[in-house]
């Protein structure tokens, strides 16, 4: 079932118009996705390793749990959405930490060009890993790794080829802000 998505203005402002995910895609229109990272207390990041099967950078690396924000949806309701779809994982609004929102322009390739703006939340994940349940069609593999070394490959010097290349400015945010969470 394909999804419908509001459509956002170059400013992310709403436009009281609709259209389909695919057409979103096809022709470049802004959207709303959401992104939510889970970290643990002894400073360790959730990462999410993309589906086989996905359009765009299958088997990388990337936020914990991240999805398209329907039309009609509340941002914090597609997030808690997102989290219980692709990790299981049932949460409360009052877990999640708005961090901000990117603005993301990926052009994947002549049919495909991903205008977004990505709602990001922090959350402390209370849970041991092997509680979550990978969503098969979203997600290969779940890992924890110390937020040094995320840092590190993401942000740092290290070479980022397995992660989503989000912008520096984005993964810089999101490191600082987990730090400033422990």
């Amino acid at each position: 079932m394909e999804e419908w998505v509001d459509v956002l203005n170059e400013n992310g402002a709403p436009t009281a118009k609709v259209v389909l995910k695919s057409e979103a895609h096809e022709k470049g229109i802004f959207h709303a996705t959401v992104h939510i990272w889970f970290y643990t207390k002894n400073g360790k990041v959730l990462l999410q390793q993309r589906g086989e099967q996905k359009k765009t950078f299958p088997l990388l690396w990337d936020v914990s749990v991240a999805g398209h924000v329907m039309a009609g949806e509340a941002i914090s309701d597609a997030a808690l959405r997102e989290i219980q779809e692709e990790i299981g994982l049932s949460i409360t609004k009052n877990k999640l930490q708005k961090l901000g929102v990117f603005k993301s322009v990926q052009e994947h390739h002549k049919n495909l060009l991903d205008c977004e703006y990505h709602h990001t939340f922090l959350c402390l994940l209370e849970k041991e890993i092997h509680e979550l349940r990978k969503q098969k069609e979203e997600v290969k593999d779940l890992k924890l790794i110390p937020l040094q070394k995320f840092a590190e490959e993401t942000w740092g010097i290290a070479n980022p080829k397995p992660y989503v290349p989000h912008d520096k400015e984005y993964y810089a945010a999101v490191i600082k802000s987990i730090k400033r969470s422990l």
